[in-house]
């Protein structure tokens, strides 16, 4: 085996003192925070609130760019395709990179083209159902579905989306047979549930929680693996009759492939010591986001087993988008 020439190591040596350099002095400048969703959601809020935070530990502001459609993908592909320096990073989640790739017959971008730095947060969807319903349990409307078929709709904020997802999961772990109804956003989906042109919704909690508390709505329980610390109240849909159903929204941060190691690092720490501070904490919590702050590595086997589940529960639905 031939060794490294003494240039060589000196190359090597001053490659290393320049990026530990790049490092040190990063950032420098506002970063762009990139959001693959339109402004005012939950999920554009939750960044607001980490961005703020992260902005202060490091000493630069965190500019949300928010660049909605497709699912997602056109947010990510710009974050994948940016100059990997760490000032542009992106706020991804279960659809950008889990979903997506089984959904759409073609990718603006590649999984490899983007870095996972850590996981944020996870989100728990609730199942609601009209107040007309007479189900008042997880396992009374597994029964209700069996003995009418075809009869129940549950609605989501549209094809592939994870409320529709979710439905397909639980059609295929209890046998309840159900007719899904897509809408054009949480908002939507929700409205027509309230307006009874549906009965049932695996919902996202910032559009479900007005209806709860207003009584136009009735929650049975969470789709995550675990109850979600802003609504400890109502059981899992696992602990209420169906073992193993999890479908857990979740939001991530990556940077682009190529990123230096040391930035990566940097943001790493700046975002889970955000995430531990106990103000954003609480208002993360309270919009039904549940904190996590995760390795890199322990990130990316998660999207890959996330891809994983996925994968299959949309080749099994039918599920496609072009």
């Amino acid at each position: 085996m031939r060794l490294p020439t003494r240039g060589a190591l000196a190359a090597l040596v001053l490659c290393a003192a320049a990026l530990a350099s790049h490092a040190e002095d990063y950032p420098s400048k506002p970063i762009r925070f990139i959001v693959p969703w339109p402004p005012g959601g939950g999920a554009d809020v939750s960044a607001r609130i980490i961005g703020q935070r992260v902005g202060e530990l490091i000493g630069q502001t965190l500019v949300i760019d928010n660049r909605p459609g497709a699912g997602g993908n056109i947010g990510a592909e710009v974050a994948a395709h940016a100059t990997p320096d760490g000032y542009t990073i992106l706020f991804g989640y279960v659809g950008t990179h889990a979903i997506n790739p089984g959904l759409y017959r073609t990718m603006p971008f590649e999984p490899s083209e983007l870095a996972p730095v850590t996981l944020m947060n996870t989100v728990s969807n609730i199942l609601v159902v009209h107040p007309a319903l007479p189900a008042h349990s997880v396992i009374e409307l597994i029964a209700l579905a069996r003995a009418r078929p075809g009869t129940l709709n549950f609605s989501s904020s549209g094809n592939g989306s994870l409320p529709h997802l979710a439905g397909e999961l639980f059609k295929t772990m209890t046998g309840a047979d159900m007719v899904h109804v897509p809408f054009k956003g949480g908002g939507p989906s929700v409205a027509a549930l309230i307006a009874g042109e549906v009965q049932l919704a695996f919902a996202d909690p910032l559009a479900a929680m007005p209806g709860i508390k207003g009584g136009q709505l009735r929650a049975l329980g969470v789709t995550g693996a675990t109850r979600s610390q802003g609504m400890p109240e109502l059981p899992t849909i696992a602990e209420s009759g169906v073992p193993g159903f999890e479908a857990t929204g979740w939001n991530g941060l990556l940077v682009p492939a190529g990123t230096p190691a040391p930035i990566i690092a940097k943001l790493h720490d700046s975002f889970v010591a955000a995430l531990k501070t106990p103000t954003l904490r609480e208002r993360l919590i309270e919009q039904a986001y549940d904190p996590v702050g995760s390795t890199p590595a322990a990130f990316a086997a998660f999207i890959a087993a996330e891809t994983a589940k996925w994968g299959k529960v949309i080749q099994e639905s039918g599920a496609r988008l072009d």
